[in-house]
């Protein structure tokens, strides 16, 4: 239950936000307070006690006049000199909130009498001693000054997160666009949840996902310096919006935190339902296929945190290209059903112009299992090498990747099945390999660009068909005389033998390189 936790309903008062005021440690840094030489009597955190305003008085009563959060300057000229009067004084401005005491030494008192002391610090509350006269009017100025400023400044940034969240609601920016915002705002990691405490969309900031994420249902309900604000609309909550500690905001962490959670509850009631349940794959996706990570252990934490279980598991990649993200649903959904006896379980998205799917199944899963939803794709399916772990799975995205990309309508290919591509891949951007291809390959990228021609298509799919010229010529769209055409001219070009084993595979290492 949420109760364990403190959400906030908005209780909206005319009291200015505590991130916006001054510290007592603050006001000790005034000039004009700092020319009475003082001394910190009682400190620590009383010290970091907002000041809400500065009042001046020697009575006794004093309290009876205060709202909470006042600085009290005074000489203690009305105060009875006993210790139970002294004590009685600390205590009343204690209860009603007073934020501390500052004693002018000299008129009343030649030293702070230690019952003062011994009372403050029981109850916390800051003292100060000024051993010189000050002006107390310039001190109540500047403080004042300093108490206006940060309003003025609350303010305004207030009506600039207004904006900026009203602007991404009227664009209909998603869930983690929101999210994304906040944690920039606030400065620390934000994470929008559920109403079971699952994670829908987080922004981690430059925190690990492991240290923010790991167990995040049991510290959700059990951590009580999370800040947390429901995600609701017409009587209807969805989730909870929670920001880890951090700095003071100038407009206070509750109020940005309740600006987002209006614009995530506009969303969802425009998008419905849907727009949240795709958010955990398509960050999961861009944390593994995008390179949107820190570690290993990061994305360990996401997959988990997806429902992606990795301990005792064959991990795999999916690559489709041009798919669409009801393509990529069918291939989530043909995935985590390939098999009655395997638990196997699938999340993917559109990443890039590309549908990646990411698997993770109790045993490895043939190529006929996962090419059930295949049917209709654009441009083919690579299937990555199975991985036992996330180290694996994240080195076998890139040659995934790159296969897709040379794939026809159709064609179902695994990467273990070409170890050119995966060799090309392992070795990266190496200036060898990128000179290799540029050395063998000029002369046709030069003549293409002259002609508009379509010498390196052709040479792709004679690589692609070695020995059978009629699959090749079918793969180039050309009739059977025009490609025979194109491969003299090839060769005529090139200086190579085109029937010769080594220099075809020579040819196909140097297209694979090629960019693009």
């Amino acid at each position: 239950m949420l109760t364990d936790r403190q959400d906030f309903v908005s209780p909206r008062t005319d009291r200015p936000e505590g991130a916006a005021l001054p510290r007592v440690a603050d006001v000790l840094q005034v000039e004009a307070l700092r020319r009475g030489h003082p001394e910190v009597l009682v400190g620590g955190e009383a010290l970091h006690t907002p000041v809400r305003w500065v009042h001046v008085s020697d009575s006794d009563q004093v309290a009876r006049l205060l709202d909470g959060g006042e600085l009290l300057l005074t000489t203690a000229a009305g105060w009875s000199g006993s210790d139970a009067a002294l004590r009685t004084i600390a205590n009343s401005l204690a209860d009603v909130g007073a934020a501390g005491i500052v004693i002018e030494l000299g008129t009343r008192f030649a030293v702070a009498p230690p019952a003062l002391i011994a009372a403050c610090r029981a109850r916390g509350l800051a003292l100060i001693a000024l051993e010189r006269v000050v002006k107390f009017v310039a001190v109540t100025e500047a403080v004042h000054r300093q108490i206006i400023s940060g309003q003025l400044l609350a303010l305004q940034e207030r009506q600039r997160l207004h904006e900026l969240f009203t602007e991404l609601s009227l664009r209909g920016a998603p869930a983690d666009i929101v999210v994304h915002a906040t944690a920039r705002a606030l400065g620390t990691p934000v994470v929008l949840e559920t109403l079971g405490r699952e994670v829908v969309t987080a922004d981690v900031r430059d925190a690990r996902a492991s240290d923010v994420l790991d167990g995040w249902a049991a510290r959700s309900r059990a951590d009580a310096d999370l800040l947390a604000v429901p995600v609701q609309a017409r009587g209807v909550r969805w989730g909870t919006l929670v920001s880890l500690p951090g700095a003071a905001h100038p407009a206070g962490a509750v109020t940005v935190l309740e600006l987002a959670a209006t614009a995530l509850a506009l969303t969802r009631l425009a998008d419905g339902p849907s727009a949240w349940a795709a958010l955990p794959a398509r960050d999961l996706v861009a944390a593994v296929a995008g390179g949107r990570h820190t570690g290993v252990d990061d994305v360990a934490t996401r997959m988990q945190t997806a429902g992606l279980p990795l301990r005792g598991r064959v991990l795999c990649v999916l690559v489709a290209p041009h798919a669409n993200a009801e393509q990529v649903a069918r291939l989530v959904g043909a995935g985590a059903g390939a098999a009655a006896d395997v638990d196997a379980r699938a999340l993917g998205a559109v990443h890039d112009g590309d549908g990646v799917v990411l698997i993770s199944a109790a045993r490895e899963l043939t190529t006929a299992e996962l090419s059930l939803g295949a049917g209709d794709l654009p441009a083919g399916l690579a299937i990555g090498t199975p991985a036992s772990t996330v180290a694996q799975l994240l080195a076998s995205v890139r040659p995934t990747r790159l296969l897709a990309s040379r794939l026809g309508a159709g064609e179902v290919r695994r990467v273990d099945d070409r170890p050119l591509t995966r060799l090309v891949t392992e070795l990266g951007d190496d200036h060898r390999l990128q000179e290799h291809s540029e050395r063998m390959l000029a002369p046709l990228i030069r003549r293409d660009g002259e002609t508009g021609g379509d010498l390196i298509r052709v040479l792709r799919a004679v690589v692609a068909h070695p020995g059978n010229r009629t699959a090749a010529a079918a793969a180039s769209h050309l009739s059977r005389s025009v490609f025979y055409q194109r491969l003299a001219l090839i060769s005529e070009l090139l200086g190579v033998d085109l029937d010769d084993g080594e220099t075809l595979a020579a040819l196909h290492l140097a297209l694979l390189a090629l960019p693009g």
